[in-house]
């Protein structure tokens, strides 16, 4: 394969309504071509905001946009090569399946020979052969959103923007069409950037997250990066299930929480600096309490199918959140143990800006040492 390309670059983008309201504060961010992205974040945090500005459909207060190198900051939607797929599909009732998957063909007044053949290719693509003549009333759900992505990749974007597209479908069906949604990029090879609330949802899709909050791009990485080395509290907590405590660092690759010191994995802070420690709860295996490195007190037990949730409390009132596949008694007294590796230090309110600058300097100490 050849190498990945920048397709899309949002500069100082800063987008600020006639309310006062900040929607997005400085977002710079680059898309290489040929990717699966997603923008992850809570209602309001600021990520469809970031895929209309892509889009067109709003502009920027502050900042540019560019697509392949060329400043689109101000062109019109219709006239960039990159198509939308709606949380509400935007089909047309009124025209059935192949009508509505020829209808930006017909505007760009393609012959209806060529437009017959994109349409079947489009709806094959999309695993819809024999549909052209459906109502779309007549479609379910699934039907109807790959109805949408047909329409959409039939005018060959080479950016195609999903906006919380799978949200209106039941679980079985949006487990359906993530891996539907994977094997169409990648059979294409175009960029897709998804927008998405559900954590699940991004690190099962993607080749890359931007984790947004208030405004801000949190942290952006692969999704092992992401959900392993979280750079502050809010991706922790917002990415799947955490142990968070405060802690010390005592120095490079040692750090204290609940009252012990530890051996880590973590470099490049301050000695004796205050600091918040990371241990998913998948990572503590239950052991007897002779073997444990700390013990703790089950309180709550959940059986949640493929593991037992448990909930305990250590000596100093910390409670620790456990995913085990094995069971244990009430108020039974358990060791956890866990690798060095399994400890995230994370530094307190450091942005990835700040973590980027960190891991540079500490990289260059070790070289020059």
């Amino acid at each position: 394969m050849g190498e990945k390309m920048d397709i899309i670059q949002l500069k100082n983008v800063t987008k600020r309504y006639d309310d006062g309201f900040v929607a997005l504060k400085n977002i710079n961010l680059t898309i290489e071509s040929g990717k699966f992205y997603s923008l992850l974040g809570p209602s309001g945090s600021g990520k469809s905001t970031i895929l209309r500005i892509i889009a067109g459909f709003s502009n920027p207060t502050e900042g540019q946009v560019y697509f392949d190198g060329k400043d689109i900051t101000e062109l019109d939607p219709a006239k960039r090569q990159i198509n939308t797929v709606f949380q509400n599909y935007a089909l047309f009732p009124h025209l059935n399946v192949f009508e509505n998957v020829a209808f930006g063909l017909k505007i760009k007044k393609r012959s209806i020979k060529d437009i017959k053949v994109a349409v079947k290719d489009a709806l094959h693509m999309v695993r819809l052969d024999g549909f052209a003549n459906r109502e779309i009333s007549e479609l379910s759900g699934g039907q109807q959103q790959r109805v949408a992505i047909a329409r959409a990749i039939v005018n060959e974007p080479k950016v195609l923007l999903l906006d919380e597209s799978l949200s209106a479908l039941d679980k079985r069906l949006r487990k359906e069409m993530q891996f539907e949604l994977r094997a169409i990029q990648k059979k294409l090879g175009i960029t897709f950037i998804f927008v998405t609330h559900d954590q699940e949802e991004a690190l099962s899709m993607s080749d890359e997250i931007f984790v947004l909050n208030d405004g801000k791009i949190q942290q952006s990485g692969s999704p092992v990066n992401i959900y392993d080395e979280p750079i502050n509290d809010f991706v922790a907590r917002f990415i799947g299930d955490s142990n968070i405590l405060p802690g010390r660092m005592i120095k490079d690759f040692e750090v204290e929480f609940a009252n012990k010191h530890f051996q880590c994995a973590d470099a490049g802070m301050k000695e004796n600096e205050k600091v918040e420690i990371v241990i998913r709860p998948e990572d503590l295996d239950i052991v007897v309490p002779e073997k444990g490195k700390l013990v703790v007190t089950a309180q709550t037990q959940l059986f949640l199918g493929d593991h037992f949730e448990i909930k305990a409390l250590d000596a100093d009132e910390n409670e620790w959140l456990i995913h085990s596949t094995n069971a244990c008694k009430l108020n039974e007294r358990i060791g956890l143990f866990f690798d060095p590796e399994d400890i995230h230090v994370m530094r307190l309110h450091e942005s990835q800006a700040d973590f980027d600058a960190r891991l540079d300097s500490y990289e260059e100490d070790r070289e020059n040492d």
